[in-house]
């Protein structure tokens, strides 16, 4: 049965991804920069994205349920030692390596849901990004998340 990504319902999708992460590394001319910060494509989540050694990764850094409650605590994770976890500052996208026009091999972590998933995140233009995760391909599920200004 194929699970609806965790971005894009529940009451801490706007968290999430959550939840956010990818940066285009310095370099060749036309680079992605994806770092930043992202709204989610639902509920009004905050991810930052930046450069996390040779990778990139994504950390919540709002939403309105935040700003509501800040002391959410990841209490869906299914490892029960991580459940006291604020998600304020929780990483949801890591381990994104330059791969072409995208950034792949990371994995994207959904706090409504507790589950980990494979993605891909991609440029789709300057101030648009395509963030794509799998259970496993081609159960895949993607959302456009919109640059913050």
């Amino acid at each position: 049965m194929l699970k609806t990504l965790p971005f894009a319902s529940g009451p801490f999708a706007a968290g999430l991804l959550a939840a956010g992460a990818a940066l285009a590394l310095a370099g060749a001319a036309g680079a992605a920069d994806v770092t930043g910060v992202w709204h989610t494509a639902a509920q009004g989540g905050l991810i930052e994205i930046a450069s996390c050694g040779d990778s990139v990764c994504g950390k919540i850094i709002g939403s309105p349920q935040l700003a509501e409650h800040p002391d959410l605590k990841d209490s869906r994770n299914g490892n029960p030692a991580l459940r006291s976890r604020p998600l304020k500052g929780l990483v949801v996208l890591q381990g994104f390596h330059r791969d072409g026009e995208a950034w792949s091999g990371g994995q994207l972590y959904n706090p409504p849901n507790g589950s980990t998933y494979k993605g891909e995140l991609r440029l789709a233009a300057p101030d648009r990004l395509q963030v794509t995760g799998c259970i496993v391909p081609p159960l895949c599920q993607t959302q456009i998340w919109s640059r913050a200004k």
